[in-house]
């Protein structure tokens, strides 16, 4: 495993973990060294961290924001961009924001969850 596959597999045991902060603050230094499109991925999955920083936090409005901004850098990638079940995923965050635009996020609603597919699911690079 690479040095960038190794920090991209942290920031989304963060992100599973809730720790939407430290998986901002992961991904960003995968960020601040990448090119394009990979620069795009990524400032994707931040934005969408992020905006789970900012529901955890009651900023609705911050919140709604970030996520769309971040849903919408992540549809020009492969459903299984980088071994991450990233389809799942965009469906999963487009169906939160459409709830907070509605103001009708139910608290008890499980986090998204990034799921990292096996080799067998396509997620060899």
């Amino acid at each position: 495993m690479t040095r960038d596959q190794s920090q991209l597999a942290r920031g989304v045991a963060h992100f599973n973990a809730r720790e939407f902060f430290e998986a901002h603050e992961v991904w960003e230094e995968l960020w601040l060294a990448a090119r394009e499109p990979e620069k795009t991925f990524l400032q994707g999955l931040i934005q969408v961290a992020a905006a789970f920083h900012h529901h955890a936090r009651e900023n609705a409005r911050g919140a709604k924001s970030l996520l769309a901004a971040g849903v919408a850098k992540l549809e020009g990638f492969a459903e299984d961009h980088r071994g991450i079940a990233l389809g799942d995923f965009r469906m999963e965050a487009r169906s939160w924001l459409e709830e907070i635009e509605a103001g009708s996020v139910v608290e008890s609603r499980a986090l998204p969850r990034i799921r990292v597919l096996s080799a067998s699911e396509g997620g060899e690079e």
